[in-house]
């Protein structure tokens, strides 16, 4: 079940498209830090539960500005160019809301999963095609990431253990260890005592333990 219906997306998409537009182009911001702080505002969250306000209520740049405030504390005041044809930047929002709203996913998992906006920036050749071209190379980009065992399988089967042996030694309980393996559970978000505690049973680093988008 789609965050909301289809009458809405047209605005979801340009609200993103002019929001990635401004902060990158006008506002000079790196794209994949930008991101970051729309995930971590929980702006990117009000998008994914279709709250109208976010997704047909405000334009692109005012949500752009909402982003820099949550996340700074200050006030972006720079004024928007209009170019007559838009760019990579303002394609990359414009699509990834697209794909979002498509497969219903949360946007800190298509970057996760090896698209953040500037490996779809790279890919904008793919913006003459139909959208269903995107859909398609996207599903395959995060299809081949889940393939892929998160590092504290990979750290784990290295080490010769268990997923049991590692609950054992570690004090996390078996379903969380299976849970942050089958990327079901994020590990990021778990608290600093759990990693601390699977990292040091591993003989790795916290850092080892991070997913690489």
């Amino acid at each position: 079940m789609r965050a909301y219906d289809e009458s809405y997306l047209n605005d979801a998409m340009d609200a993103l498209g002019e929001m990635f537009d401004y902060a990158v182009i006008d506002c000079g911001r790196d794209a994949d830090e930008f991101f970051g702080w729309f995930v971590v505002s929980g702006v990117a969250t009000q998008f994914e539960r279709g709250n109208p306000k976010f997704v047909a209520g405000m334009a692109g740049v005012e949500i752009a500005r909402e982003v820099i405030f949550r996340t700074t504390g200050n006030r972006e005041t720079r004024p928007a160019t209009q170019p007559i044809d838009r760019g990579s930047e303002y394609w990359a929002g414009w699509i990834l809301a697209y794909y979002q709203w498509y497969r219903n996913l949360r946007f800190a998992a298509i970057a996760e999963g090896g698209l953040p906006p500037s490996a779809i920036i790279e890919r904008y050749v793919l913006h003459e095609a139909d959208v269903s071209k995107f859909v398609e190379m996207a599903d395959n980009v995060l299809s081949e990431r889940l393939q892929q065992p998160t590092p504290l399988a990979r750290i784990r089967a290295n080490r010769g253990m268990t997923q049991q042996e590692l609950a054992t030694a570690s004090g996390v309980s078996l379903r969380m260890i299976q849970l942050y393996e089958q990327r079901r559970n994020d590990l990021s978000k778990a608290s600093a005592s759990v990693v601390i505690a699977l990292a040091h049973v591993l003989g790795c680093s916290v850092e080892d333990l991070a997913e690489r988008a």
